[in-house]
C-alpha cells in the first residue's frame, strides 16, 4: 500500500501521543485509586499500556510501520528498510508525540501542564534491564513472520517486561524523554534518562545482530518500508 509520508508521520504522532497519554494517564489514575499499592498500581499501568499499544500497532501499522519509538526507526534504517532521512524525521516526530501525549495526560487530570520528574532511576541494574527490554522488544519486531502478529507480540513482550525488568520497561528513548517530563507514577528523572537512552540504543543494536544471525533465512522476504510492522 503507497501511503504518503506526511500521513506516515501522522500516524507516528497519534501513535507515540496517544501511548505515552497511556503510559503516564493510566499511571495517574492507578495511583489515585490504588490506596498506596505499588503493586495493583503497576498492574493497573500495565493492562492499559498493553491494551493500547495492541490497538494502536493494528489501527496504525498499516499506515506507518507503527515504529512509535527511535529505536525501532533506526533499526530499520540501518537494515536499509527506510531510508536514513525518513528514519530521521519518524525519530523527530516520535519525540513530539510522546512529548505531546505527557502534556495532554496532564491536562485531562488537572496538572501541571510543565514538569519534571523526581522519581530515581539510575544504576547498572536499571541499565541493564533497559538493555533487555529493548533487546527483547527488537528481536519481536524482526522476527515476527506475520504482520498480523505484531500488535499482540509486541504488547506481550512490553506486558511482560513491565515486570520481569527492574526498571519496569520503558525500551523507547522518546518515551524515556517525555516520561522525564512528568512527575506522576511513570516519570524518571531527568539526569537519569541519557543512562536509559544509551542502553536501550545498545539493546536495539545488540537485538539487530541477533536477528541477523537467528533469522537470516528470512531477509530475503522482508517487507518494504511501507508495510513493515516494525
Amino acid at each position: 500500500m503507497n501511503v504518503s509520508f506526511s500521513r506516515r508521520l501522522a500516524a507516528e504522532f497519534l501513535g507515540t501521543a496517544f501511548l505515552v497519554a497511556t503510559v503516564v494517564g493510566s499511571g495517574v489514575m492507578a495511583e489515585r485509586m490504588a490506596g498506596g499499592n505499588a503493586a495493583i498500581a503497576l498492574l493497573a499501568n500495565t493492562g492499559a499500556t498493553v491494551a493500547v499499544l495492541a490497538a494502536l500497532i493494528a489501527l496504525l501499522g498499516p499506515i506507518s510501520g507503527a515504529h512509535f519509538n527511535p529505536a525501532v526507526s533506526a533499526v530499520m534504517a540501518l537494515q536499509r528498510r527506510m531510508t536514513w532521512p525518513d528514519a530521521l524525521a519518524y525519530m523527530a516526530v516520535q519525540l513530539v508525540g510522546c512529548c505531546a501525549g505527557a502534556w495532554l495526560a496532564h491536562a485531562m487530570f488537572a496538572l501541571p501542564l510543565l514538569q519534571t520528574s523526581t522519581h530515581v532511576r539510575a544504576g547498572a541494574a536499571q541499565w541493564l534491564a533497559e538493555f533487555v527490554a529493548t533487546f527483547g522488544l527488537l528481536l519481536v519486531v524482526l522476527g515476527h513472520e506475520r504482520p498480523r502478529d505484531a500488535p499482540w507480540m509486541v504488547a506481550s513482550w512490553i506486558g511482560a517486561a513491565y515486570w520481569f525488568t527492574a526498571s519496569t520497561s520503558f525500551a523507547n528513548p522518546a518515551i524515556t524523554v517525555a516520561r522525564s517530563l512528568t512527575n506522576t507514577f511513570a516519570g524518571i528523572r531527568p539526569a537519569d534518562a541519557p543512562g536509559f537512552i544509551a542502553a536501550q540504543f545498545l539493546g536495539a543494536i545488540a537485538a539487530l545482530l541477533m536477528a541477523r544471525y537467528l533469522f537470516v533465512s528470512r531477509a530475503s522476504s522482508l517487507p518494504a518500508p511501507e508495510t513493515a510492522t516494525g
